[in-house]
């Protein structure tokens, strides 16, 4: 656990100033002193790792937004829509790049930040799926409805009969998603790279030093 591995008495403790830590938190809720310690430990890692823990997820949305807009290309091109070329890629790169930055800073960077996540096992699933789901499931979900609205606006393509609905869009879908599932793998590769990285910087900062102790000048 990681209360062990910093050495923290899980009852009453006392910091550098003397000043009593208060009882532990109710299950499942983040313990601000460990919090605090660990923010502190990640602002003495050296420049390198503290950027790659703050710009990685950003690397990984970029990945998304082009996995979004190849999505949106693939789409348009089946459904033969020329129109609204930049109304329909404008949240096609936008919104997955968002989502999977916001979705790894929820479920990797802030639980290792916050001592939540001491199994190096569920940092890389979980950094894994994110950008999976994010960076290629996401967008195919997001451009299927963007573009058949465009093309029943502009009648490109024939649209499907009442009751033939579901069994046309997953045709049509079926061609994109086997055309981008390299890009899946490189995705969900990326994502568990850059967790087991993030997971790394997480140890690294469990194995520094505590601070010195200041002592107090006398009255």
């Amino acid at each position: 656990m990681l209360i062990e591995k910093l050495g923290i008495h899980t009852q009453v403790s006392r910091m550098a100033d003397n000043t009593v830590f208060t009882q532990d938190p109710q299950p499942g809720m983040p313990n601000p002193n460990i919090m605090e310690m660990l923010l502190e430990r990640f602002q003495r890692l050296p420049e390198l790792d503290r950027k790659l823990f703050a710009y990685g997820p950003i690397y990984l949305g970029i990945n998304s937004a082009f996995a979004g807009l190849i999505a949106n290309s693939f789409f348009r091109r089946i459904l033969n829509i020329a129109q609204a070329r930049f109304a329909s890629s404008l949240p096609m790169g936008i919104l997955p790049f968002l989502t999977t930055i916001a979705g790894y800073n929820a479920v990797v960077s802030k639980p290792l930040l916050s001592g939540d996540l001491n199994c190096p096992t569920c940092a890389l699933v979980r950094g894994g799926l994110v950008a999976s789901v994010g960076g290629t499931l996401y967008p195919v979900l997001l451009a299927l409805p963007i573009n058949a609205g465009l093309a029943s606006r502009y009648n490109t393509a024939p649209m499907p009969q009442r009751g033939n609905t579901i069994r046309f869009w997953i045709t049509i879908c079926q061609p994109v998603m086997r055309k981008l599932s390299f890009i899946l793998i490189l995705q969900a590769l990326f994502g568990v790279y850059l967790s087991s990285k993030h997971y790394a910087i997480y140890v690294k900062m469990l194995e520094l030093p505590p601070p010195p102790r200041i002592p107090k000048p006398n009255a």
